[in-house]
């Protein structure tokens, strides 16, 4: 196998890694924060976390060096429209994935706090999770248009 079809390959399984952590995550804590049990937001929330730092996280990284490395290898100038519009669109979802992050750190250990002390989860955490489905959206559907793009490569 030749270094392009590796990259692409790597890119793809990349890109697959990325979306469905997040989207896994997403669905198991969207569900977990909607149960009102707090031991299952807790173990769900702490799990996020780590689904995000040990997977999410390489991913992140791994997209924009295999991509670039691919468009470079393909003649493909980083201003052609489909893949402009792409790497903006990646941006877009990684605007809204860094400040996720912080969020779920708090949101896990609001959650534990609250599942150790046998109480309720504070007020606040409801805020941050409003915040956390909300950058949630926006993240997912840029995606979405990335893949299609990815797909397509359309003239724009």
């Amino acid at each position: 196998m030749n270094t392009y079809l590796l990259l692409k390959t790597a890119h793809i399984v990349s890109s697959v890694v990325l979306v469905g952590t997040g989207f896994g995550s997403a669905f198991y804590l969207f569900f977990a924060n909607r149960s009102g049990d707090v031991r299952a937001q807790a173990v769900v929330a702490r799990l996020v976390v780590r689904a995000d730092l040990w997977f999410t996280t390489p991913a992140v990284v791994a997209q924009p060096a295999t991509g670039i490395a691919l468009a470079h290898m393909a003649g493909w100038p980083l201003a052609t429209p489909w893949l402009a519009w792409s790497i903006a669109l990646y941006l877009l979802a990684g605007a809204c994935w860094l400040p996720v992050l912080w969020l779920q750190l708090r949101m896990a250990r609001m959650a534990q706090q609250a599942a150790v002390q046998d109480a309720a989860l504070p007020a606040g955490y409801l805020r941050l999770a409003r915040w956390w489905e909300g950058l949630g959206y926006p993240a997912f559907a840029a995606m979405l248009a990335v893949y299609w793009l990815m797909v397509n490569k359309p003239a724009l």
